[in-house]
């Protein structure tokens, strides 16, 4: 009997188990983000859909899914997991940091026919695989394929793909895919196979690798579809005899005259230099449990062998099925099968007290306002705890500062830490006599405790750096600087404020700045954790009325203000400031090298000539965002240009990426900018 288990599926999920970066790809109705699953480290990417702009899509994208999680092949992308809203879909796919094929192409201009075999007979086996399980993919090119980390090839969207339910000897009638590598019988609207069709557009695709352009091409939809209906087109002179016959036997318009992908496993020419047909099987085939992974996935989620074993085998495709198959695919890539233990640090980490003081549990019940602080004070010593990249000397000056006050105030014994963190209902069990003992003590020790809390106050003013400034908090932080600077300036509050008293006698003048720095005092203590600062204020009772309470709220705010310096020195900023300068990157296969070395130059050239191409764009910084209309104001094609830094050779690159249009309109057009600009 399978082990029930009740997973959320809300986009809260998606924070909860993976990291989420940069967005590495755009479509029509999707947005691919980098992303690093927490528990093994390893990259993923995270299509994330939003349902309201999916409309007549929606069935394509569960198509899509359903597709991918039957299918898997060494030259398929991996589906991991899947999260689903009310409003938002996401998707979690296996990480290919070569891009798409086309980019390889266009890269290249063309490959040759070794490097182009080693392709194909990859494409050869995906597209083997898919058929044998009954599907037809009726979507095949180059922007549909991806290369991994290991320069081998990965298959990518299946929404167009079809299963017909009679097989695939079962006619299809739908329409559908790219127009340059669609079959003739398919544009002409009639029944047709989806096996046969998927041998055309895999014949299109082997004549683009081998060429560097497509065999049937024009700006015209209407002499486009006749010149593939006739089905002429010219070969280019560097093409072998082998390959003419074997793109001349793929691309037949009678679809009964072409060759099945059966037959394209022992072909001569897929064959040669191998002497061995292809392997179309999978080598990760679906259900397949391996032992390691079992184990090291069972310890994790502290269960036995046997019912981890039967989670993984529901395939419900949530958090578990995509640990299992990162674990898999560590094992096959020779990586130790290890899931990270030590706590990571989140975005939610950096939330009020970076995420903690917003537990219930540690702020719901108190006695008083001491147990608030050193409660806090001691989640702050945990934090610190919890966060492997805090050096140890900063480490063991913030603990020294956080102990050094819970030892003058008494509470070093272990009951009284634990009573800092109990949740409430523990709260409650602390007898009165407990607290009015304690109490006691302090009035007792309250002249000893008071060069004690002067020499804290000192020693965390030390400690309390100025909030980092950032491009959009600079105004603020400069006011809050100012607040803190200059007690006779306006310090508003709430709608209150104190400004200093005009025309105030020299007798009491004395008397009333003290009262004037006492109210400020307290003022700056709230203004830590101002909305500013904080998604919400802490109040303390009675706070203004005592000293011992301002004295307690002032430690408190320099500590977490000094806590929060040290976290964004130690951190990675997500979002920096304005540029000085292109960002600097590794040389891609969509990264066009110009040979000049000053960047600003090449951004004014690409800038002078999109005018000239009827292209209108906006910039930020050295990306450019360029679209093209038509006659009636539709965009027909998006992409951008991004003037980098390339490391090696120390040169200035263009990166271009397509968001939307066909695919060789947009070659064709960026080729022509970055040419006509002289790069």
């Amino acid at each position: 009997m399978p082990v029930e288990r009740t997973e959320p599926r809300r986009a809260d999920e998606l924070h909860k188990y993976y990291e989420v970066h940069e967005t590495i790809g755009t479509g029509g109705f999707a947005k691919v983000k980098l992303g690093r699953h927490i528990l093994t480290g390893e990259k993923v990417a995270i299509k994330i859909m939003q349902k309201k702009d999916l409309g007549d899509d929606l069935p394509r994208v569960k198509v899509e899914i359903e597709a991918m999680k039957n299918l898997s092949h060494q030259h398929i992308c991996r589906l991991y997991q899947v999260i689903e809203s009310s409003t938002q879909i996401f998707m979690i796919l296996e990480y290919c940091p070569g891009g798409e094929l086309f980019d390889y192409i266009i890269a290249k201009d063309r490959l040759s026919e070794e490097e182009t075999r080693v392709f194909f007979r990859q494409i050869v086996s995906a597209m083997a695989y898919v058929h044998s399980q009954g599907y037809a993919h009726r979507d095949l090119k180059p922007e549909n394929l991806l290369i991994d980390g290991d320069h081998n090839l990965k298959l990518i969207d299946f929404g167009l793909c079809a299963k017909p339910k009679g097989g695939l000897g079962y006619e299809l009638m739908t329409c559908c895919g790219s127009p340059a590598y669609a079959a003739p019988e398919l544009i002409q609207g009639k029944a047709y196979i989806g096996s046969e069709a998927d041998v055309w557009s895999m014949g299109v695709l082997l004549f683009a690798l081998l060429c560097g352009y497509l065999p049937f091409d024009d700006d015209n939809c209407m002499v486009l579809y006749r010149k593939i209906s006739r089905g002429t087109y010219d070969n280019p002179p560097w093409l072998s005899p082998g390959s003419v016959l074997l793109l001349n036997q793929m691309m037949q318009v009678d679809p009964k005259l072409r060759l099945a992908v059966r037959q394209l496993l022992e072909h001569p020419w897929v064959m040669k230099d191998y002497n061995t047909p292809v392997e179309w099987y999978s080598k990760q085939p679906l259900g397949h449990i391996d032992e390691d992974c079992i184990t090291e996935l069972a310890v994790n989620l502290k269960r036995s062998r046997e019912s981890t074993t039967a989670l993984v085998k529901e395939w419900r495709y949530d958090h578990i099925t995509a640990t299992y198959l990162l674990l898999l695919s560590m094992k096959q890539r020779g990586k130790p099968v290890r899931l990270n233990t030590e706590p990571r640090v989140t975005e939610d980490d950096f939330s009020p007290l970076h995420g903690r003081l917003q537990n219930k549990e540690a702020l719901h019940y108190a006695d008083d306002d001491d147990a608030v602080i050193l409660g806090s004070l001691d989640l702050c010593s945990d934090f610190i705890d919890d966060c492997p990249w805090v050096s140890r000397h900063t480490t063991q000056g913030v603990r020294g500062e956080t102990e050094r006050i819970i030892d003058d105030k008494k509470l070093a014994s272990p009951l009284e830490k634990k009573r800092c963190n109990r949740s409430t209902p523990e709260r409650r069990k602390v007898t009165a006599q407990h607290h009015q003992d304690r109490r006691h003590k302090e009035r007792q020790q309250a002249s000893e405790n008071k060069e004690n809390v002067a020499q804290q106050d000192k020693d965390v003013e030390i400690f309390a750096l100025p909030p980092p400034r950032t491009p959009a908090s600079s105004k603020k932080s400069t006011h809050l600087k100012n607040v803190l600077t200059t007690p006779s300036q306006n310090v508003s509050i709430g709608g209150k404020s104190t400004p200093k008293a005009a025309g105030a006698s020299d007798s009491k003048e004395p008397v009333k700045r003290k009262a004037a720095e006492s109210k400020e005092s307290t003022n700056i203590d709230i203004l830590a954790f101002s909305p500013e600062r904080r998604s919400r204020s802490l109040d303390f009772p009675g706070s203004g009325d005592s000293g011992r309470k301002r004295r307690a709220g002032r430690v408190f705010g320099s500590l977490e203000r000094g806590l929060d310096k040290v976290i964004t020195m130690l951190t990675p900023s997500k979002r920096r400031a304005q540029r000085d300068g292109p960002r600097k990157i590794k040389a891609q296969y969509n990264v066009t090298l110009t040979g000049q070395t000053n960047p600003d130059q090449v951004l004014n050239q690409i800038l002078s000539i999109l005018p000239e191409k009827n292209v209108d764009f906006r910039q930020k910084g050295y990306t450019v965002k360029c679209k093209t209309l038509d006659d009636f104001g539709k965009v027909t094609m998006v992409f951008e240009l991004e003037v980098c830094q390339l490391h090696r050779p120390e040169v200035v690159g263009v990166r271009r990426q397509r968001l939307k249009g066909d695919a060789w309109v947009y070659k064709h057009l960026v080729e022509d900018i970055l040419s006509t600009s002289c790069i």
